[in-house]
């Protein structure tokens, strides 16, 4: 028996990734994707990135995104069997802050020692990625038996922000 997906359940899943893909459009009306390596502060993906990087520039300009996280399952003690990832994507807005201008303690959890180099600091910006809506999730919180079936395996979750 499976219990109901909830809002909490999913904010835990991402709060144990670090790693996701972060979805955009360019100026040019054209989708783009990134990898992406994130902390979560209060419900809010912050990532670190280099002001001139084109991701800053997509954001800027059109800041609804889209973020996929991907959880990689494996069949114990049977590695060599190919399971596809569980997947939490949810759209959001998202904001740029100079990382200068961030609260310290992000910055800390972003780049560890180098937050303390003011220098180095002012090429860096924060992405933070505020979720709206729903989550829609694939094969969380459930055995791999149970994520063959699509019917069982989807769930959209309010985001609960």
């Amino acid at each position: 028996m499976t219990t109901a997906l909830t809002s909490d359940k999913v904010w835990e899943v991402i709060e144990k990734q670090n790693f996701g893909v972060l979805g955009m459009v360019t100026a040019k009306d054209e989708a783009r994707t990134a990898g992406i390596v994130y902390i979560l502060d209060e419900r809010r993906l912050y990532i670190g990135t280099w002001t001139e990087m084109w991701k800053v520039r997509h954001v800027r300009r059109n800041p609804h995104v889209s973020v996929t996280i991907p959880i990689h399952k494996r069949v114990p003690f049977m590695p060599w069997i190919k399971v596809p990832a569980a997947t939490i994507t949810f759209s959001g807005k998202a904001d740029v802050i100079a990382a200068l201008d961030a609260p310290r303690e992000l910055l800390e959890k972003l780049y560890h020692g180098v937050a303390s180099d003011e220098q180095k600091m002012a090429r860096y910006s924060l992405i933070e990625v505020t979720p709206m809506g729903e989550f829609l999730t694939y094969g969380i919180a459930m055995s791999l038996l149970d994520m063959r079936d699509p019917q069982k395996a989807r769930k959209r979750v309010p985001v609960g922000v």
